[in-house]
C-alpha cells in the first residue's frame, strides 16, 4: 500500500532525512522516499497507518498541508531543520 503526503516546512535535504528516520520508526512503514521540490512524501507500507503517519508528521514538525494545527508547528521545523544539518543525516 502506498500513500503521498504534501507536508509543509520541507526546505532541505536534512528535513527530507529527519522525516525518513522518523517515519520509517512506525511498525508497518517499509519504505519512505522524500521529494524537496514538491514537498511530497511517498510512503510504502503494509497497513494503513496514514493517521500514525500524519501524526508523526506533526511531531516532527512537518505537517501534513491540510493539518489545522500547522501554524503551531512553524517554529519546530527551524529547529528539526537545523538538527537535519547538524547531524548530516
Amino acid at each position: 500500500m502506498t500513500t503521498e503526503l504534501v507536508v509543509q516546512n520541507l526546505k532541505c535535504g536534512g528535513c527530507a532525512s529527519t522525516i525518513k528516520k522518523g517515519l520509517m520508526e512506525i511498525e508497518f512503514i517499509t519504505e519512505v522516499n522524500v521529494d524537496v521540490d514538491k514537498s511530497l512524501v511517498t510512503i510504502e507500507m503494509t497497513e494503513d497507518c496514514t493517521e500514525q503517519l500524519r501524526s508523526k508528521l506533526g511531531q516532527m514538525a512537518y505537517p501534513v498541508v491540510d493539518d489545522p494545527n500547522s501554524i503551531i508547528t512553524q517554529a519546530k521545523s527551524y529547529v528539526s531543520c537545523m538538527i537535519g544539518k547538524v547531524s548530516g543525516n
